[in-house]
């Protein structure tokens, strides 16, 4: 299920792990008319807050063993949309999720327009 609009221009950042930097990924990236974005060489800084978030859910998913794909994303998709975006408390979102932080944006940005 698709929750918001993909279009040309998304940004796609990653580490460079070997399947983004085959020529079929970038290949696929441009085809779609995305843009990609990769950490620098040997810096770890770049991809923290992606690397902080799949501990968070290593974390609060916890161990488990899956008997198919299908319960993975399932658990991942749960995870992330009923829980993650949708009432976790982000401090370095003013202590909102990040539903209610897009809405606040889209709020100010519509009266700014107004």
């Amino acid at each position: 299920m698709r929750t918001r609009a993909v279009s040309k221009g998304l940004i796609v950042h990653s580490d460079r792990g070997v399947q983004y930097t085959s020529k079929a990924f970038r290949d696929k990236l441009k085809e779609l008319g995305f843009i990609q974005s990769m950490s620098r060489k040997g810096n770890c800084y770049d991809n923290a807050q992606c690397e902080s978030c799949f501990s968070l859910l290593k974390r609060e998913l916890g161990a488990k063993l899956y008997l198919s794909m299908k319960e993975v994303k399932r658990d991942v998709f749960e995870w992330i949309e009923a829980w993650y975006n949708s009432k976790r408390l982000h401090s370095s979102l003013g202590y909102k999720s990040p539903m209610d932080f897009e809405k606040m944006l889209d709020l100010k940005q519509y009266y700014l327009l107004t």
